[in-house]
Formats: structure tokens, sequence, C-alpha cells
């Protein structure tokens, strides 16, 4: 058979799955957490899954640990249960069972923790959460030494390149973003992120903090949107809003508890150099920040001014998810000194830092080292593997770094892992 025939028969064979999977309502892309969630079920007693909301924590445990109960507290009935008759709801479960959005119910944390105590069964509790703020506080009074904690943030690319999901152009990834929910069930992403913006302002705020200005802290997030990829500067960030430095900082900490901002660190070792104190402003998914920004179609994004911070934020995200998803704390940070001299990324892992650059052009040009080789010469024997990650579609390995595609930026992590075991 002609091998051009093979390939457009499997090419049929997959989107016809794909359809299969959608209609009967069996699509669900394969998440890398599901080995490392059942790892840390068999070595302490209470598993908890935290994440923004719709990043698939719910299908992820339920399809992990299908043989437990699961008990949704968003059920008002099943929240006044908890809440008036702690003792006999979970008497109810003392066996086990997976508590879903379990910040609503605070209380829950102490009896759990005597039931754990008296049992010192692995695995007896599976806790999700979309407000890491309540559970973070509620673990470190009640739980802490007794429970495992997982990140689960939106897909990864990683993900749907492994579950035939794959995309050609970054772009399309920039607008869609990565929420399970959209991928499926083929929704249209401009409909679906507007309504969960404004489902999370009218519904997750209020939970978190009594903000009587809505309108105000909208325009907060979308004044957020505008600096992506850029230093946070709270004092011009308040002004524009119209809002004091104080409030300012009390929404950011709001965001950044429940999943949609990421604030990433400068990176401490000066080199001698005098470095930025302040943090860099991401959004945990790049298809809200372009929501965001009011833009309703690819063709606007790639013309639009902040195309690069989008590219550099999704690139940094995916960072983040590559070690999260296997339990691990990302340790990503970036460097800039006064002068402005900045490199975009840098990882650590032991005594190595690995330094990236990231370029949203799709041709290498001898720029794109500059920062990387000036680094270098400052950091010395600290100084790891060089990486440049652009949005090119092809691998290079050139002597003055390693150039990855951005479909592959994920490899960094392998690269720089061997590079300090060796």
């Amino acid at each position: 058979m002609c091998p051009e025939i093979i390939k457009h028969t499997v090419q049929f064979v997959i989107v016809i799955y794909k359809l299969y999977r959608v209609c009967y309502g069996l699509i669900m892309i394969n998440r890398k957490m599901h080995k490392h969630l059942l790892d840390l079920s068999m070595q302490y007693p209470v598993v908890s899954v935290i994440g923004p909301r719709q990043s698939g924590k719910t299908t992820l445990v339920r399809n992990t640990f299908t043989k437990k109960k699961y008990v949704s507290l968003e059920d008002p009935d099943t929240r006044e249960f908890s809440q008036t008759d702690p003792r006999g709801f979970l008497e109810t479960y003392k066996n086990g069972a997976i508590f879903d959005e379990i910040q609503r119910t605070p209380n829950l944390f102490s009896y759990i923790q005597t039931l754990v105590d008296a049992n010192q069964e692995a695995g007896q509790f599976i806790l999700t959460g979309s407000n890491n703020y309540l559970l973070q506080e509620n673990i470190s009074q009640t739980l802490a030494g007794r429970v495992a904690i997982l990140k689960l943030l939106p897909l990864s690319i990683e993900e749907l390149k492994y579950d035939n999901c794959p995309m050609n152009r970054f772009e399309e990834y920039l607008f869609k973003g990565f929420y399970p929910r959209i991928y499926n069930h083929q929704l249209n992403p401009v409909t679906w992120l507007s309504n969960y913006i404004q489902t999370y302002v009218e519904r997750d705020v209020r939970l978190i903090k009594n903000i009587t200005d809505l309108s105000a802290f909208q325009r907060f997030i979308k004044l957020c949107a505008g600096r992506t990829g850029q230093l946070l500067n709270l004092s011009a960030l308040g002004n524009d809003c119209g809002i004091s430095h104080n409030t300012a900082k009390s929404w950011l900490s709001i965001l950044e508890s429940s999943f949609i901002i990421y604030l990433l660190q400068p990176h401490y070792n000066n080199f001698n150099k005098r470095l930025v104190k302040q943090p860099k402003l991401y959004f945990y998914d790049t298809g809200l920040a372009v929501s965001l920004l009011g833009i309703e179609n690819e063709q606007q994004l790639s013309t639009h001014y902040l195309k690069g911070n989008l590219f550099e934020n999704m690139i940094i995200t995916e960072l983040a998810k590559y070690r999260f998803n296997r339990g691990l704390e990302p340790r990503l940070f970036f460097w800039r000194d006064h002068k402005g001299n900045e490199v975009d990324s840098i990882i650590e892992t032991g005594n190595t830092l690995t330094p990236i650059e990231i370029k949203a052009g799709e041709t290498i040009v001898p720029d794109f080292f500059k920062m990387l080789a000036y680094w270098a010469k400052l950091a010395e024997n600290r100084a790891g593997p060089a990486h440049l990650i652009y949005a090119g579609n092809t691998n290079q390995t050139r002597s003055q770094a390693k150039v990855l595609n951005w479909h592959s930026s994920f490899e960094v992590y392998n690269n720089s892992w061997h590079q300090s075991q060796g």
C-alpha cells in the first residue's frame, strides 16, 4: 500500500477515535501526575491535590481512586452535614473517601487528624481544593506531617502532545489556554474563559475576602494581564487601578492563592552585581491573560504588542508544570541586574544553575545568546548547560547553548538534572 495512503488512513482513524471519545464522554487527557498521586497515597494517610478551579483535580482523583467514595463539599446539604455534625459525617466515611473542595469546610481538618492518627493507614483520605491560602492555613495547623500536597495546574503541552492533541502553532495554545474542559468538550475558548473569569470574581473572590467593589477588582485583574511577563510594581499597579498600595498587595495575594497569577522570584545570588528585588508577574494560564486583554481571535493575538510576553509566560508555566506534575517544586527564578541585563529563567538544581533564554522569534539570531554568555561568565563554575527556547520547530545543539523548540521546552529539566547528577 502507498505510504501516503497509510499516512492519511492513520490520521483519519485518529480523528474518528477522538470524535468517538467526545461523543461518548470518554475523553480524558492522561495526566502526568497520576503515578505520583498513587505513589504518595501509599506513603501518607492524606493526600491533597490543589490547583485552580477546572484544572482537572476532580477527574484525576476520581479516575485514580475508583473504589473510594466521592463527596463534593460544594453541595449545600453535604456541607451542612459536615459542619453541624462532623463526627457523624466522618463516621459515614471512616473507611476513606475523596473530599472535593475541602476548603469549604475547614472544621473537618481537626477531625480528619484524629481519624488518621488512630488508624495509621496510608491513603485514607484524598482532598482537593482550589484555594491555596485557606488550605495551607488549615493543613499547617492540623495535618502537618500527615499529608502530601500536589499542585495540579491546567494541561501541559507535554500532556497534550502525548495524548494526540498537539497543535502546530504556539499561538493556538496562547489563545486557547490549557483548561481541560475546553479540550474535552471542544468549547469556544472566548466564551468559556470569559465565563470562567466572571464566575471566579463573583464566587471565589467573595469566598476568600469580602470585596465590595467587584468592578474595581475586575479592572485590577485586567491591569495585571497587561503586565504579563513584566517586573511587578505594586505602587504603579495600585495607582492605575485607583486603589492603595496595601489594597493592591492584598488583591494580588488573592490572585496568587487562587492560582490565577504566578510570581517568578529573582535569583538571590548577585555575583557582585546589584539585582532587582521585584518578582515578575505571569498568569498560570495564558488563555486567561489573553481573554482579559480582550483578544478575540488568533489574528489579533499575532499582532498584539504582548505576544512575546505571552510566549514567555507560556514557557515559564510549562517549566513549572513539568515539575509540579512529578510532585516537585519548580525551583525556577529569573536574573536581572540594575542595568537591565537579564536571563529569563534560572533553574536551580543542587549547586547547578541552568540559564534559559526565551525568545518568541522563529529564526535564531546571534543576539539570542548574548545574555547567556554574559551570565555564564559571572556564574563561572555554578553555570549549568545554557538553553535557548524559541518559537521555531527544530532542536539544535550549538556551542553557545542547547536550542529547544517551544513544544519541547520540558526537556530542559532532563538536561539540567542529568548535568547535576553527572
